[in-house]
C-alpha cells in the first residue's frame, strides 16, 4: 500500500494573504461551504437529487447569518464562489431538482468549528462526505464514505472506490502514466483485505476522458470520479 504524504511547510500565495474572489460576505462561511458543496458534486458525480447536510460548530451557530447554508446549496448546483449567481443558489438549487434540508450536529470539541456532513444521492449513487473551511476560502475533506482521505480542491483529483486486489495500485498508475497525468498524492484506505478500498488522486493535470474510461473499465472497480481543480 502506497501513500504519498502532504508536505507540511509550503509558501504563502496571495491567495492567502488577500483571500478569494467570491460573492461575500466571509470567506471561510460563504466561499469555503461553498466549496465543499462542489467538492460533494464532484465526487458524487453530479447534481444531487437530494442531499442531507449537518452543521458543526460556527456553520452551526452563524451559518445562517453569513449565507453559509445558501452558499453549500450553490455549491451543490455547481455555482462558484464568485457566481453572482450564488445569491440566488436556492431558486438554482429549485430548478436543477434539487431537494436539500439542514440539521445541526454536535461532533465535540476536536472537530474543527466549521465541519460539515453531506448526505447526497443522485443518478443512483449515494455518497457521504465530511469537510471542513480552513479560512481564506480554503477547504479540506477529511472523509469519504467512511475512508479518511486529505482533499483540499486544490489539485486535479480523482476518487475511486474498489475490491482490494493486488496490482490495483499499479494497474490505475501505469494507465495515468500513459496520459502524462503527473501525480502529486496518492492515499489508499481500505476496510481489509480483499475488502473495500478508497484511493484519492491528487495530479497536476486533469484526468483525461480516454484514462478515466480505461480505469472505469477494471473488473474490480466499485466506482470512479473526477474531481476537478477548484479555483
Amino acid at each position: 500500500m502506497l501513500i504519498a504524504e502532504r508536505q507540511t511547510l509550503r509558501m504563502v500565495s496571495l491567495f492567502d494573504i488577500l483571500g478569494p474572489t467570491m460573492v461575500g460576505p466571509s470567506s471561510s462561511h460563504t466561499a469555503g461551504a461553498c466549496r465543499l458543496g462542489l467538492m460533494a458534486r464532484a465526487i458524487l458525480g453530479g447534481t444531487p437529487e437530494r442531499a442531507r447536510i449537518q452543521l458543526h460548530g460556527s456553520f452551526a451557530a452563524t451559518g445562517e447569518g453569513h449565507g453559509t447554508q445558501r452558499a453549500i446549496v450553490g455549491g451543490l448546483a455547481g455555482i462558484a464562489p464568485d457566481d453572482m449567481r450564488l445569491r440566488d443558489a436556492y431558486e438554482e438549487a429549485k430548478s436543477a431538482g434539487i431537494e436539500w434540508s439542514f440539521e445541526e450536529v454536535d461532533l465535540g470539541e476536536e472537530a474543527h468549528p466549521t465541519t460539515t456532513i453531506f448526505h447526497v444521492e443522485g443518478g443512483g449513487e449515494a455518497v457521504s462526505l465530511r469537510g471542513a473551511s480552513l479560512g481564506g476560502g480554503r477547504v479540506e475533506v477529511t472523509e469519504v464514505d467512511g475512508f479518511a482521505v486529505r482533499l483540499g480542491g486544490n489539485y486535479h483529483t480523482l476518487v475511486l472506490q474498489a475490491h482490494d486486489e493486488p496490482g490495483t495500485i499499479a494497474a490505475v498508475a501505469t494507465i495515468l502514466a500513459g496520459h502524462r497525468v503527473n501525480l502529486a498524492t496518492m492515499r489508499v484506505d481500505r476496510t481489509g483485505r480483499h475488502k473495500d478500498a478508497l484511493m484519492t488522486i491528487e495530479a497536476d493535470e486533469a484526468v483525461p476522458d480516454a484514462a478515466l474510461d480505461a480505469i472505469r473499465g477494471f473488473p474490480w472497480l466499485r466506482w470512479a470520479r473526477r474531481v476537478e481543480k477548484i479555483a
